[in-house]
């Protein structure tokens, strides 16, 4: 019999992300039902969103590493979903990101996405990361290069048609940013 798999919590200065919650249910349907999720393969309505709601435990039961809620530390009010993903055709796991409505342009994306990338090479040893990040998705390329992510190469999907994939820096690349004395 397959054991149930713990979601890690992971804090950062403001944030907790941790195991998405039925609470957190409204917060993610009315995020998913919005045009702005156009990127995503949205909008969708709630029983598509329920079903995407489930796939964040599915997919840490079934790979290990998953998506986080993101909440607020304080008020531990959901604002997004980041983490680690790997969904069916996809060409590698990837860090995503997706914040809803009320939390964009405060650095939250940032915050979260930085802390699932270190748990990715620092907890579970990974070499390397991508981030599938649609055409047109101005928020999520600038985001990406902040992290240090460059473009790759471009990947085609069967839902969700062509996908820049974007690398993200090593860890040892990163250790070698860390030690480079500022100019």
């Amino acid at each position: 019999m397959n054991s149930v798999v713990e979601i890690p919590t992971l804090t950062t200065e403001r944030l907790v992300l941790r195991t998405p919650m039925a609470s957190d249910f409204e917060a993610y349907a009315a995020s998913r039902a919005a045009p702005r999720t156009e990127f995503l393969g949205g909008p969708e309505d709630r029983i598509k969103a329920v079903f995407g709601f489930c796939a964040l435990f599915g997919h840490w039961q079934m790979l290990g590493f998953g998506r986080w809620i993101v909440a607020d530390r304080q008020t531990d009010a959901p604002l997004g979903i980041v983490g680690l993903f790997f969904p069916e055709g996809w060409p590698e796991a990837e860090i995503a990101w997706s914040l809803f409505d009320n939390a964009e342009g405060r650095g939250f994306a940032f915050e979260a996405a930085f802390a699932a990338r270190a748990y990715a090479y620092d907890t579970l040893g990974w070499t390397t990361a991508i981030s599938c990040i649609a055409p047109g998705n101005t928020r999520s390329l600038a985001l990406a290069a902040r992290m240090g992510a460059v473009f790759e190469r471009d990947f085609v999907h069967d839902v969700y048609g062509p996908l820049p994939i974007y690398r993200h820096p090593s860890p040892s690349a990163l250790a070698a940013e860390e030690g480079t004395p500022p100019v």
